[in-house]
């Protein structure tokens, strides 16, 4: 039986489906406050656990009825977001899903990214319409490095707030100055201007994941290897780099969940540095999808952490770089051990 590809796939996904996704990856499917464990050495885990049950418990129970997607009770007493400042790997992502899972619906949950390329395939109006309905909507990875993108969805959040939609982010920080995460606050609050009267923010303190000694991305190996471990993973995919990243300019960012859905395992051949700005983006979304969904990767071409160009990772986007090469490299582990 041939191998698949992703290149012939072209999924179609309706409002409904895309709405679907909102929720948090398999990756924190089933997460939750009991389930995160405070480091004793850094009290405001512990604070930050109990201020989001509180936030939950206050928001599971608004004020009045709610009266339908236009007309809103007014929300509870209290501010309308909660902000969750902290440098990488200190669990803000585990606890933000965590409070998705304690509030009960209509609730959605995405990256900032996909709230960016729901409003691109929906347009602003029909994407408001769509969210506004919620309880809660928890935005991961809130980026601060796009000014439009960033105007767009502080242009959205006022719209949710006045619906009356409670709110819950995160941020993400450059992973090379150890303590810039405490400026991610400050630059929250500032991009989303008139909003941020509306944020109560909680500090996260703890070992940043990316000074832990972990190792070094996996060797690729080679084309033969790849698609011998393809034949061995029913339903697993083969794709060449090049073909792959054409491809990915046919599909909308929003459908690259649905791209992959089904697939137990992703291989790559021929991988070369990106140094096209468009591409590299495109790229760093599907990436982000294949760690929601824990797919593995096996790889041939150029080891995995050389997969940006430098001018792109001095550039203003990254932070996006940095992120996709940590998580494709994770998954390239994985897959490497299979």
């Amino acid at each position: 039986m041939p191998v698949a590809t992703l290149t012939s796939r072209h999924p179609r996904v309706g409002v409904d489906g895309m709405l679907e996704d909102f929720v948090p990856p398999p990756h924190f499917g089933s997460v939750s406050f009991d389930s995160y464990v405070p480091d004793a050495a850094e009290p405001s885990q512990a604070a930050a656990v109990a201020a989001l049950r509180a936030f939950g418990e206050r928001i599971s129970t608004p004020q009045g009825a709610r009266r339908g997607l236009f007309r809103r009770a007014a929300p509870p007493e209290g501010r309308a977001g909660i902000y969750l400042d902290g440098g990488f790997g200190v669990g803000k992502t585990h606890l933000l899903a965590s409070l998705w899972h304690a509030v009960p619906g209509p609730k959605r949950y995405g990256t900032f990214v996909e709230y960016t390329n729901l409003v691109g395939a929906l347009g602003f109006r029909t994407a408001v319409d769509a969210l506004a309905g919620s309880r809660l909507v928890c935005i991961d990875e809130f980026e601060l490095d796009d000014p439009g993108d960033t105007v767009l969805m502080s242009t959205l959040l006022g719209e949710l707030v006045a619906a009356g939609v409670s709110l819950a982010a995160t941020s993400n920080t450059l992973p090379d100055k150890l303590g810039e995460g405490r400026f991610a606050a400050d630059d929250f609050l500032r991009e989303i201007q008139g909003l941020s009267a509306h944020f109560d923010v909680l500090r996260i303190d703890g070992e940043d994941y990316r000074h832990r000694g972990l190792p070094d991305a996996p060797e690729p190996v080679s084309d033969a290897d790849v698609a011998a471990r393809a034949l061995a993973e029913p339903g697993a995919a083969v794709d060449d780099f090049t073909t792959l990243l054409r491809h990915l300019s046919t599909v909308h960012p929003s459908k690259y969940g649905a791209l992959i859905d089904g697939v137990p395992m992703l291989g790559l051949t021929g991988v070369h540095t990106v140094s096209d700005q468009a591409s590299a983006l495109r790229l760093v979304v599907l990436v982000d999808r294949l760690y929601d969904r824990d797919v593995p990767v096996i790889a041939s071409g150029i080891r995995l952490d050389r997969l940006f160009a430098d001018d792109l990772l001095a550039g203003g986007y990254r932070k996006k770089y940095f992120r996709a090469t940590s998580r494709l490299v994770s998954l390239a582990r994985v897959g490497g051990d299979r």
